[in-house]
Parts: structure tokens; C-alpha cells; sequence
């Protein structure tokens, strides 16, 4: 059986911005009929929870490089370019 992918959702403090990217990653989920599931946390919990995640999402700057894609998603935050972050994550999922 395959396993569901594993969206890690952050921000600085895993609390404002990152909500806001959490419901549009769940709706695009849902609306493109993705196996996955969307975790929120703080940018800081993201390298002790890299291992069980197949993408990073982030409102913030990443303080380092990670194994799995890792993607800045402040188009949602601010409204610009939010089709093209939209097709990016699809594309990641699908191919995880």
C-alpha cells in the first residue's frame, strides 16, 4: 500500500503565515485529489522532522539545505505567482 506524502508547512513561529499556507496547500491537495497530508510547524522543528517528510514549505528563509525539495511559498502570503507555486508542489508531490 502506498504511503500518503508528507508536507511539512513552516514558518517562523508556526503560527501566522504558515495557517494561511497550510489551508491553501490542503484545498490544493483536495482539489487535485493528492495523497497527502500537511503538517504545520515552526521553521525550527523542520531538520528533526525532515526524515518523515517528502516536501518543505516555507514562509521564511530556510537556515540550511535539506534532502527533500524545499520550496518558498510567500506567493500565497502575497498573491503573486500563486498558479505557478501551485504547479510547482503538484508536480513535487506526484513525483515523490
Amino acid at each position: 500500500m502506498k504511503k500518503s506524502k508528507i508536507i511539512l508547512v513552516a514558518c517562523g513561529a508556526g503560527i501566522a503565515t504558515s495557517t494561511v499556507v497550510c489551508d491553501k496547500v490542503e484545498r490544493l491537495i483536495k482539489d487535485n485529489n493528492l495523497d497527502a497530508k500537511v503538517i504545520q510547524c515552526k521553521i525550527a522543528e523542520v531538520a528533526s522532522r525532515e526524515e518523515e517528510a517528502d516536501l518543505i514549505i516555507s514562509t521564511t528563509i530556510l537556515p540550511k539545505k535539506y534532502k527533500i525539495p524545499a520550496i518558498r511559498a510567500m506567493g500565497y502570503i502575497t498573491g503573486i505567482n500563486t498558479a505557478k507555486l501551485d504547479q510547482e508542489i503538484i508536480k513535487i508531490i506526484k513525483s515523490a
